[in-house]
């Protein structure tokens, strides 16, 4: 089992910025495909970014110049710096990581408990 340990979130003014951090624990062997996902009152969960295990990253149009997702695996850790916030990016952030606890075992994916960001305007 992974546990996903998710901070950094709060209520910060629009063109502020955030900083967040999830921290995985537990049986890893190694870490694949890392990503953060978003979803706002009364709306579908969406991805926000996504980074592959060989670094590569993409992001949704709406975030794209203002969040950068980045990963440090000697942490075990997934991070998003979220800079220009805007109200509308106001929702419960979610990690999402793919992880296997030995060589020949197949990913399994895993969910952290969501951390809350609040942009006023």
């Amino acid at each position: 089992q992974v546990q996903l340990a998710e901070s950094g979130g709060g209520l910060v003014q629009a063109g502020g910025s955030l900083r967040l951090s999830c921290a995985a624990s537990g049986s890893i062997f190694r870490l694949n495909a890392l990503g953060w996902y978003r979803q706002a009152p009364e709306k579908q969960r969406e991805l926000v970014a996504a980074i592959t295990g060989g670094g590569s990253t993409n992001y949704a149009d709406s975030v794209k110049g203002r969040f950068t997702i980045s990963r440090d695996n000697a942490k075990n850790t997934v991070y998003l710096q979220m800079n220009s916030l805007k109200p509308e990016d106001t929702a419960d952030y979610y990690c999402n990581v793919e992880s296997k606890p030995c060589w020949y075992c197949d990913y399994k994916v895993y969910w952290g408990q969501g951390t809350q960001v609040t942009v006023s305007s």
